[in-house]
């Protein structure tokens, strides 16, 4: 009898599947998606190249599958567990203690994997490239509605430009996330929450 057969088998392919995207994502960070090969990735994973192709059929869709686990990945560490502090500032400011701990903890080895692979295919039009774009407005997108709903509780004033307060945020994550991978240093880190304080008190409602 092979009763439940398939269904193991399924949920075997889904998990060797899982792992070699925490792998490809991983490498990713570290040589580039241009340099992720299904060779390159059977090394290190373990496994044959023609066991690799028979999860992804192509280099490009390699590496989108790629970038939509790291998606997961920066849901899971990021987006999350802000999201269960109350709208407003105090989201805000968990949000940005999420994704410093995020770079810090080194979830990938290269930092922030959108921070990598974004600046490496800027110059390369494609769905990779497409992707990526989308992923990084919704992010800044994501910051400035949370901006909102301070502003929305009084605790951001009106007259702040959400776009441009979500931008400057992410200037500062940015440089952290940079110069943390090349310092291996928390400096960066904490230089990134003290600027990002200064300017949440700057915004902050004028008194009366």
């Amino acid at each position: 009898m092979t009763t439940g057969a398939p269904r193991k088998t399924r949920s075997d392919g889904e998990r060797s599947r899982n792992a070699i995207l925490d792998e490809a994502a991983r490498l990713a960070t570290v040589q580039g998606l241009s340099g992720l090969s299904l060779g390159r990735l059977a090394d290190a994973v373990g496994m044959s190249k023609s066991g690799l192709f028979a999860h992804f059929g192509s280099k490009e869709d390699l590496q989108l599958a790629t970038v939509e686990s790291a998606v997961r990945v920066f849901d899971a560490h990021v987006i999350e567990p802000a999201a269960s502090a109350p709208p407003g500032l105090a989201r805000l400011r968990a949000l940005v203690d999420a994704y410093l701990r995020y770079v810090e903890t080194d979830v990938f080895p290269g930092g922030c994997f959108f921070a990598a692979t974004l600046m490496e295919l800027n110059m390369q039009p494609g769905p990779v490239r497409d992707r990526l774009v989308r992923f990084f407005g919704d992010w800044l997108q994501h910051l400035a509605t949370i901006v909102r709903e301070a502003q929305a509780a009084g605790e951001i004033d009106e007259s702040e430009d959400p776009e441009q307060l979500a931008f400057e945020l992410e200037a500062a994550f940015f440089l952290a996330n940079g110069q943390f991978v090349v310092m291996r240093s928390p400096e960066p880190l904490e230089r990134a929450r003290r600027t990002i304080e200064r300017r949440l008190a700057a915004a902050a409602p004028a008194a009366g």
